[in-house]
């Protein structure tokens, strides 16, 4: 059942969140089309330029991202804080890298403005700070563009994405990472590449090309894996990579269901199973619906919904052990 985006996007829950956006009808429109018998790669490249674009406006850091031919995945961090602290004037000079300024904001400026005038353009001024870190209009910016410039290619009108991004709240630190290892092996899981080095358009090929000093020319501005810094994700980049590789490695088809003796440590400090971590890592992942997280976190979501339980929970429990005292 659908659900309104403001029960599933909530900041005073958690600033992460997993969004997904398909073609229409799930057709290879970012990449071969074989019934049409044309190439739509370059459209990855799209994608990529326009998250680069749009995270210099917008309080969004990604955290992971795959861009893959008939989808994409966003794992995104929602900095509310930052975008409180902006002048009205950096709101205002970050709205025009993408939108028209309203008539009544210019004439604010002027010394001789009516009081009422001023009033008006701060009201305006505050709604586009909420939009400037809402996930909503992060997406749209970037979903609309993306379909207005292929269909522009195809000469064409009409749909280009299948509906409404799909999003997930990220509850905690396991979902967190969860969510980001899941993406990042989106190409490894489709049969695409065979490494996570190997996998185009994933925040995991860009995070190893970078520090193997071969960084990727149109990059994205991708949050800090390190836990000794305060702005950046629960874990170091060291750990990811190897949790990412070892999973990697384990869910391909000729090593499907064997776990490698030597656990990422990783995985025991947030006492994860590893038998249905690789499970839902697979092609036929568990399900966590519109949230990710420990039992106890899904638990705390449903009773400020209002709810008894989440769909999720079962998975959650199976995914992560209770932790350790």
């Amino acid at each position: 059942m659908t659900r309104a985006r403001r029960e599933v996007v909530s900041l005073d829950d958690t600033p992460y969140y997993h969004c997904i956006s398909r073609c229409v009808r799930r057709a290879f429109l970012c990449g071969f089309d074989r019934y049409a018998g044309k190439d739509y790669s370059h459209r990855r490249d799209w994608v990529r330029n326009r998250l680069i674009e749009l995270t210099k406006v917008f309080a969004v850091d990604v955290c992971a991202y795959a861009i893959l031919s008939n989808h994409y995945h966003l794992v995104l961090r929602i900095d509310r804080d930052r975008a409180q602290s902006w002048s009205d004037e950096a709101v205002i000079r970050r709205w025009t890298r993408l939108f028209q300024v309203p008539e009544v904001v210019k004439l604010a400026q002027r010394q001789d403005s009516p009081q009422a005038v001023r009033e008006a353009s701060r009201n305006w001024i505050e709604t586009a700070r909420t939009r400037l870190h809402d996930v909503s209009w992060f997406m749209r910016c970037l979903n609309e563009h993306l379909a207005r410039r292929a269909n522009a290619e195809d000469g064409c009108k009409g749909r280009f994405w299948e509906g409404r991004f799909k999003s997930q709240a990220l509850l905690d630190e396991a979902g967190l990472l969860t969510c980001m290892a899941y993406v990042d092996l989106n190409p490894i899981r489709a049969g695409m590449a065979e490494s996570p080095e190997a996998s185009d358009f994933t925040s995991i090929q860009q995070r190893i090309r970078e520090i193997t000093g071969r960084p990727i020319d149109a990059a994205v501005p991708l949050r800090a894996l390190a836990p000794d810094r305060r702005s950046a994700l629960p874990f170091s980049l060291k750990d990811y990579l190897l949790l990412v590789d070892w999973t990697g490695r384990a869910i391909r088809d000729n090593k499907r269901g064997a776990i490698p003796e030597q656990l990422p440590p990783i995985l025991t400090r947030l006492n994860i199973e590893p038998g249905h971590w690789l499970r839902h890592m697979g092609k036929r992942r568990h399900r966590f619906y519109h949230a990710v997280g420990r039992v106890q976190a899904l638990r705390n979501l449903a009773e400020r919904a209002g709810r008894h339980w989440l769909q999720g929970m079962t998975s959650s429990e199976r995914l992560f052990r209770q932790s350790i005292a």
